[in-house]
């Protein structure tokens, strides 16, 4: 008999995707921990590594050599990502409050959220200045800074904090701003004295490296306000800067003092096994924690070092066996700080070194360093037992097998079964399978029905739910019908019983919140326990007139499509941890984008489809069949999800597009990355519609103005159903 999967039992959630945490995810995903499941939750899909932020600053690096991309990581690890800013802590409950979604559950959680340094209490920086953490918000704040400065700004900055990170960061934007040409003014302002922590041998090289750049310091000065254009010190005195950085120490992410955890100065208080001294279910690490046993200064050499005790010790606590491993950090660390050009200063124990070697050796350290990140090991799948049925290895396939609308069986042997089915011949059926949804009349109204599910393409539950909602709702939406009622049929993952109860309930939470807002109610269902996370609707709605099926479409008709097309190629990519985090995030948003708005803008559309797993050219092939048309498509007008044509360039396709090419046969389609795109499985896809010509314009404005990214991508003609792509 076959081994079933290993039951979950245990919940383990990682707040932030600082570098303990990115270490510790790659380690997991080597030797994970069997029985738990991983959360990570962090507001941005990638995590930067700040070692080499005055490089990129500089020019040096592109933004993506510095960054970590925490859903390639969390693919790598097993785990989900929670894709939201943390909130709060409710310890007695054991859930992290998220902002936008349900409190997420945890058995142990970790917290590793870095630090700001956004002097918050200074009137006018909100408005006016940019923090350098975290890295997001500063470095787009310096692109256009520095695209403004080409434009004609004065080149005038002025960096608030005159700390190691500051000096760095003058130093970078001097070098940058006069690699582009201009002659920069660029003021360091601290209260007290500045580059503290240094010896002064190293103090007095780096002040000598800020003077050849034409930086000035001030120190000893306060600061009353921050404007557009200036920083005004206390004494009326007036900075003049166009651009202001904040870098004045470290400040701790305001909602740990909520938590009633203890703190040292907002940094949550830890022991030598980084367990909080208030709570041993809730460790810290990195910046954001204070080694009561040990205080050192804010600084990622910690971070990095503390990832494989962080590692141990939550194995050690989720399984309940092992010693937990007492971390003791070193007492001093080498310090190579960049100078701006290729060059940079070393400080150990005294010894001052400079040099372009000394950037050379920097920055061979920070490329190793990512490169554990950009280049994650193969894992191999698990072997074939070695005496097997024929056929197995083909079966299986190369690649993992796809979820969402992906998973669906081929539309050719789905239309063969279909064909197949007897027609019972009641008169209150108005419709046979084929169209978007069945239409049943009842007492002179008709009732629209229905039934969609998806295999989980994401390892969180709620995603997974709200895209499904939306998903079944499509053909609701298609039909020129309102959603009504909903069931819901839901297979969990075996699990222990408290995380059954969990998962379901955010599961319902989300199918709650999305037929709510499309003013259906969930009125049952059915679950189960499988293999994996399986999640579906079976939805009614109601028609008040006649519903608008795949069969009315007109020559002169043009053809309107609501979402942008990619989302199979980006989930079979993220799949093989090929696609980038934002290419995936920005992916997942526009499938939760739900189609009520433009259903209702297209109600007087000839013929309208929900586009999902037989892609567009399947959708657009059977309006064609079913209203006796041809199509004309505009290659460049149909719009793509970011990332989906470089990904279908490298040849990631979803498991279903060999069948779904096979409409090709009926179409003239140019060669190329975009065009295969045309057969791409849809989950959540947009409605595509066959509109009167003659308003078009009209209606794709309209849509566009309420938020719905419509295009107007082709027109449909007389003819034999053909559709040809130009």
């Amino acid at each position: 008999m076959p081994a079933a999967p290993l039951p979950l039992t245990r919940e383990l959630v990682l707040i932030g995707g600082g570098h303990a945490h990115a270490l510790l995810l790659r380690r997991w995903g080597m030797r994970p921990l069997p029985g738990v499941r991983v959360t990570v939750i962090d507001p941005n899909p990638e995590a930067p590594y700040t070692g080499m932020l005055p490089g990129h600053v500089a020019g040096h690096y592109a933004r993506a050599e510095l960054e970590i991309d925490l859903v390639k990581l969390a693919r790598f690890a097993g785990a989900r990502v929670v894709f939201g800013r943390a909130t709060g802590l409710d310890r007695a409950a054991r859930a992290v409050h998220v902002a936008g979604r349900p409190p997420v559950r945890y058995d142990v959680a970790s917290i590793d959220i870095g630090i700001s340094s956004d002097p918050a209490e200074l009137r006018g920086f909100a408005p006016h200045g940019a923090a350098a953490k975290p890295l997001g918000p500063y470095a787009q704040r310096w692109r256009a800074f520095r695209e403004s400065v080409a434009a004609g700004t004065p080149p005038e900055v002025a960096v608030i904090g005159g700390g190691v990170g500051g000096v760095e960061l003058s130093m970078a934007m001097a070098h940058a701003l006069r690699t582009d040409g201009h002659s920069p003014t660029i003021t360091v302002l601290d209260a007290d004295r500045a580059l503290p922590g240094l010896g002064d041998k190293a103090r007095a090289a780096l002040l000598a490296n800020m003077t050849r750049l034409g930086v000035t310091l001030r120190e000893g000065v306060q600061i009353a306000e921050v404007t557009e254009t200036a920083v005004v010190l206390a004494d009326g005195e007036t900075v003049p800067s166009h651009l202001t950085v904040g870098a004045a120490g470290a400040r701790p992410q305001g909602w740990l003092a909520e938590t009633g955890l203890d703190l040292t100065d907002g940094f949550v208080t830890v022991g030598p096994t980084l367990q909080s001294v208030t709570d041993p279910a809730v460790l810290a690490a990195g910046d954001c924690a204070h080694l009561s046993h040990a205080p050192r200064p804010k600084a990622g050499v910690y971070a990095v070092r503390q990832a494989p005790y962080l590692y141990d010790n939550l194995c050690t606590l989720l399984s309940g066996t092992g010693r937990l491993r007492r971390y003791r950090p070193q007492a001093d660390y080498l310090k190579l700080i960049s100078l701006g050009d290729r060059s940079a200063l070393m400080e150990k124990r005294g010894l001052v070194l400079q040099g372009r070697w000394l950037w050379r050796w920097k920055d061979r350290i920070d490329r190793k360093f990512m490169r554990k990140f950009h280049e994650l090991p193969e894992m191999p799948p698990p072997a074939l037992p070695r005496r097997h049925a024929a056929g197995m290895v083909e079966a299986r396939g190369a690649k993992p097998a796809c979820g969402g609308c992906g998973a669906k069986v081929g539309g050719a042997t789905l239309g063969r079964v279909l064909a197949a089915l007897p027609g019972a011949g009641r008169d209150d059926v108005l419709t046979r399978p084929g169209d978007d949804a069945a239409v049943l009349a009842l007492g002179g109204v008709r009732q629209v029905v229905t039934t969609d599910h998806l295999r989980a393409f994401t390892e969180d539950p709620w995603t997974q739910t709200r895209i499904a909602a939306i998903h079944a709702m499509g053909d609701i939406w298609a039909m020129g019908a309102t959603p009504q009622a909903a069931l819901a049929q839901v297979i969990l993952p075996r699990l222990a019983p408290e995380l059954q109860e969990a998962w379901l309930s955010e599961i319902m939470s989300a199918a709650a919140e999305v037929f709510g807002a499309a003013g259906a109610e969930i009125v049952g269902g059915h679950s189960s326990l499988g293999a994996e996370l399986t999640v579906g609707f079976t939805v009614t709605g109601l028609c008040p007139r006649a519903p608008i099926t795949v069969a009315g479409a007109r020559p002169g008709d043009a053809l309107i499509l609501t979402k942008p097309l990619g989302s199979g190629t980006i989930l079979a990519a993220e799949m093989q941890g090929k696609a980038r985090g934002a290419w995936v995030v920005a992916a997942l948003r526009q499938m939760g984008m739900a189609q009520d708005t433009a259903a209702g803008l297209l109600a007087k559309a000839h013929a309208m489809s929900d586009v999902t797993g037989f892609g567009l050219a399947g959708h657009l092939m059977a309006i064609c069949e079913a209203s006796g048309v041809a199509a004309e498509l505009d290659l460049a007008a149909v719009p793509v999800m970011p990332g989906a044509e470089e990904l279908a360039t490298a040849g990631l396709r979803s498991t279903l597009y060999p069948d779904n090419r096979a409409v090709a046969e009926r179409m003239s389609v140019p060669l190329g990355p975009r065009a295969e795109l045309l057969f791409d499985p849809q989950t959540a896809g947009g409605l595509l519609a066959a509109v009167p010509g003659e308003t078009a314009e009209r209606l794709l404005f309209r849509l566009q103005d309420a938020g719905v990214p419509a295009a107007r991508i082709g027109r449909v003609v007389a003819g034999a159903p053909f559709v040809t792509v130009r």
